[in-house]
């Protein structure tokens, strides 16, 4: 049975694409653009900042589609300078998003103080509870993936590690006992 997912720690941008308008109640802005697509949202949202008169803050960063280490390296260094009134805000897929959001939570920023745009929620990265390897995968929630570092058969589940940035992945079988 399928639980709510307003009731799991998955957040809905990382099931479905979003395209959230820009967050204009800030003065400082860290945005970054995974990608072409990533591109084009953070265009928009640079239209919908320079139209409420805020540019002076921007920050653009752009980086390849699914480069989270590079996005992360730019969000710390901007974050070092941060003021009141700073805001983040990714436009990619949901994966390196997700890692990267990771990293802001763990640098003390609030979710309330980042925007999410998700341009593809296809590419899942799954952590293995039983060995911890990570497993980069195309996979749709309850799908059932290998692990990259054991083998075992992981179910892919309605849990997002805050501070990983990843999926939980767990043995389908792991309770019936060896014939």
């Amino acid at each position: 049975m399928r639980p709510a997912l307003e009731l799991t720690s998955v957040p809905p941008w990382a099931v479905t694409a979003t395209r959230p308008r820009a967050d204009t109640s800030g003065r400082y802005w860290t945005v970054v653009a995974f990608g072409a697509d990533g591109d084009e949202v953070v265009r928009d949202w640079s239209d919908e900042i320079y139209a409420a008169g805020r540019e002076s803050g921007l920050r653009i960063h752009r980086v390849a589609e699914h480069d989270a280490d590079a996005a992360c390296a730019a969000l710390a260094a901007d974050v070092a300078g941060a003021r009141v009134g700073w805001r983040l805000m990714l436009a990619g897929p949901a994966n390196a998003c997700l890692r990267v959001r990771a990293a802001a939570l763990e640098l003390g920023i609030a979710d309330d103080e980042i925007t999410v745009a998700s341009t593809d929620v296809g590419l899942r990265t799954v952590q293995c509870v039983h060995c911890r390897a990570v497993t980069s995968v195309r996979a749709e929630l309850e799908d059932v993936v290998p692990c990259a570092g054991c083998g075992r058969n992981l179910v892919v589940y309605y849990h997002v590690s805050r501070r990983q940035g990843a999926h939980l992945g767990f043995m389908i079988d792991a309770e019936e006992v060896a014939s």
